[in-house]
């Protein structure tokens, strides 16, 4: 049910991002180009109209039959302005790659423009001398972050002798590792790019170089980074599966930590190329030409990387929900459809599609993470955890602030600000952005706000996750009780939680909820006459809830039903038959609740004995039997009162019967006693104390008449002595 929850909201939140991001596009293509015209031109504009010769002039020109058709009359095929608010989709990928086929036979004129532009602003050095500036500037990069290497020996050893086995210990690491790494990373650029902005060069040189030393700062970052977060074997880390950021192979490490560097390495330094591109005379048509091979070099590396990489295992016997194989088919499809949309220039479905599977990735990546990290310490540490509530908060913000993250980046690669979406003229439009925007942040909202609450009910109510070494533990009644209300209560929450976020959207974009409320009012009452037996039933639940009648485990019986307790819903409960069977029985149906498993249980049962048995010696004998059996480590858990004779139940036909008696707790009984008829019965066969056995003597002829005679005054000598115990008694 929990992850029902979650993915019902991350559903609804990546519906509203999407909804929000396609809309404020259209209003970014819609928005006026260029700002209004001043008030003072549109007094002129509006005296000029008001000048009776002009007016005069507009009337006679108006009136001519071959006068030109209006703006507002024009078809969308003479009209540029209505011809661009109507084109399609289809239309502007059709003029993208019109456009850029144009340009292509013009690349070689441009590629010597710039090479021209190039060789006259570089004369002195060329490009071998550009190169070599670079590399002598990426060299000092190098040796300042060495230097700072050397200088930071004692932070490395502190860093190493952090704890890797309690969460806290992990956090504290990895996050030094980080700032470590972020350490190296500012050294090499001071060392690169700030000693070159020291010196005064020429501009064009200037931008050249510092456009490759800040891809090649980026690169040494992405090597930094993928270094501290996943710990290639070749660092001969000590534990390194255990002092990673994410629970991978060393194989897997070692594999993205390489095509990572190998694949942002390209895209920065193409980048940095491209920046480059519009200085040196290429037009911008000519830019999108020249990013075809470019971009499908960069595919090429990523589609390596994928079909290369290692197999992941299965963590927990859990299984994978698409294989191996099916997975690298569909990510290549995928990436292929993405090239392939950056070719035709649909930058909007180029954009939803990219972050339909950036931002899904993202926040996986980061929820392995953050439970990686934070998962219970080992048993040496004392399994040392961190609070269920921490855990949430920080999952469930790292979430939302990568969504918000990339809706804002995406905005802002669109050209729609809030201030855009405050002046638009359009009042639908604009009501229509707000709601989206209020309904993202409420679903935002109600995501993080579930996932605290439940935590903190879990945190409440003592849940966690049961152990082999738990199984014989005793649980605190209190907590067996909080955890049989648990899916009752988190169920109702979640419901609540989820008609108030509903709610909040419907009233954020503009629908009045209180007619609503009015009517969900009006049908729960006709629910509730045409249902009846179900209100019942979910009414009798809640007061066999309230008074703790049962609890998920134990071992009741009501009427003809009898089992252990499963689970249970608002309206019923299923009990499992000690045979097998599983009753669903109707709270409405259940009846008075017989409760075996509750506190302890008192057992007892007969025994019977011969007439001539010393029962004294028999009472000892059962005494120390009772005790041996208390002490076994076996049933000793269970025993409260061990096995002891009572006293003499009744004289029976054959016997004495005497009375035993034991209390345990639920459920220990029954082995116990077992093993007791066993015991005693060895026991009294070595003290010669019998067990009678009713028999039937049959005899013929003259010879049965003094057996009988024999046998019945046996009986009433028997009986007499019974009468007389009866009376001293």
């Amino acid at each position: 049910m929990t992850a029902f929850h979650s993915s019902l909201l991350k559903t609804l939140i990546g519906i509203f991002a999407a909804l929000l991001l396609m809309t404020s596009h259209v209003l970014a293509q819609t928005a006026p180009a260029e700002a209004p015209p001043a008030p003072a031109k549109i007094d002129q504009f509006i005296q000029l109209l008001s000048d009776p010769e002009v007016k005069t002039w507009l009337e006679k020109e108006l009136a001519k039959p071959d006068a030109p058709a209006s703006a507002d009359t024009q078809s969308p095929e003479t009209n540029p302005m209505a011809k661009s608010m109507v084109s399609s989709s289809l239309d502007n990928v059709k003029l993208h790659i019109e456009r850029t086929a144009r340009t292509i036979p013009d690349l070689p004129r441009q590629f010597m423009q710039a090479r021209s532009t190039v060789m006259s602003e570089l004369s002195d050095r060329g490009l071998l001398g550009v190169f070599m500036l670079v590399a002598i500037f990426i060299a000092a990069g190098f040796a300042l972050q060495k230097l700072v290497f050397r200088l930071t020996v004692r932070y490395r050893r502190w860093l190493i002798s952090l704890s890797k086995d309690t969460p806290q210990g992990r956090a504290k690491k990895i996050s030094a590792r980080f700032l470590y790494s972020f350490l190296m990373i500012l050294s090499f650029s001071l060392g690169s790019t700030g000693a070159f902005m020291i010196f005064e060069w020429p501009p064009l040189l200037r931008e050249i170089v510092l456009a490759y030393l800040t891809a090649a700062t980026g690169t040494w970052a992405v090597n930094m980074f993928c270094k501290a977060g996943l710990i290639t074997s070749r660092m001969n880390v000590a534990h390194a599966e255990e002092v990673r950021a994410l629970p991978i192979s060393n194989e897997t490490a070692d594999h993205w930590s390489r095509w990572l560097v190998i694949i942002g390495g390209w895209f920065l330094f193409v980048d940095a190329t491209f920046s480059l591109l519009p200085l040196l005379g290429l037009t911008a048509d000519g830019i999108v030409a020249l990013a075809i091979p470019a971009s499908f070099v960069l595919l090429c590396l990523g589609l390596v990387a994928i079909w290369r990489r290692p197999r992941s295992s299965v963590v927990e016997g859990k299984k994978q929900l698409v294989s191996h194989v099916a997975a690298t088919w569909l990510m290549t499809v995928y990436f292929i459809g993405l090239w392939l949309l950056q070719l035709t220039g649909a930058w909007v479905l180029f954009s939803i599609v990219a972050l339909a599977f950036v931002i899904p990735l993202l926040v996986i990546i980061a929820h392995k993470a953050v439970h990686f990290i934070l998962r219970p310490g080992t048993a040496e540490t004392g399994g040392a955890t961190v609070p269920a509530v921490t855990l949430a908060v920080v999952d469930r913000g790292i979430r939302v602030a990568l969504i918000v993250l990339a809706i804002y980046i995406t905005a802002r690669m669109w050209g729609v600000g809030m201030s855009s979406v405050q002046n638009m003229q359009n009042p639908t439009t604009s009501l229509i952005v707000r709601g989206l925007v209020n309904t993202l942040v409420i679903a935002l909202a109600a995501d993080f706000g579930w996932s605290i609450i439940k935590a903190l009910i879990e945190r409440k109510l003592g849940v966690h996750h049961h152990t082999a070494q738990d199984e014989h533990a005793e649980i605190d009644p209190q907590q067996a009780r909080l955890r049989t209300l648990l899916p009752i209560i988190s169920n109702i929450l979640f419901a609540s939680l989820l008609i108030m976020a509903i709610l909040m959207i419907l009233s954020s974009i503009g629908i009045q909820i209180g007619p609503l409320i009015a009517g969900a009012g009006v049908v729960g009452v006709a629910i509730g006459f045409g249902a009846q037996t179900v209100v019942k039933d979910v009414i009798s639940g809640v007061f066999y809830l309230l008074d703790d009648a049962f609890r998920i485990g134990e071992y009741i019986s009501s009427g003809k039903y009898m089992g252990t307790v499963e689970s249970f819903s608002l309206r019923s409960i299923k009990l499992r038959h000690h045979r097998g069977p599983v009753f669903t029985i109707p709270f409405g149906e259940l009846g008075a609740v017989q409760n075996q498993s509750r506190d302890w249980t008192m057992d007892k049962f007969n025994i019977t004995v011969g007439f001539d048995t010393d029962l004294e010696a028999a009472r000892k004998l059962i005494k120390r039997v009772g005790a041996e059996l208390a002490a076994d480590p076996e049933f000793a858990p269970w025993v409260i009162e061990p096995i002891k004779m009572q006293g003499i139940q009744e004289f029976g036909e054959y016997g004495i019967v005497i009375r035993m008696k034991m209390t345990t707790k639920p459920g220990g009984a029954f082995a116990m006693k077992r093993k007791f008829f066993i015991a005693v019965r060895k026991a009294f066969k070595e003290n010669n104390i019998e067990l009678p056995v009713p028999t039937v003597h049959v005899q013929k002829g003259e010879e049965a008449a003094p057996v009988v005679a024999q046998n019945l005054t046996a009986r009433r000598k028997r009986a007499a002595v019974a009468k007389a115990a009866e009376d001293a008694a």
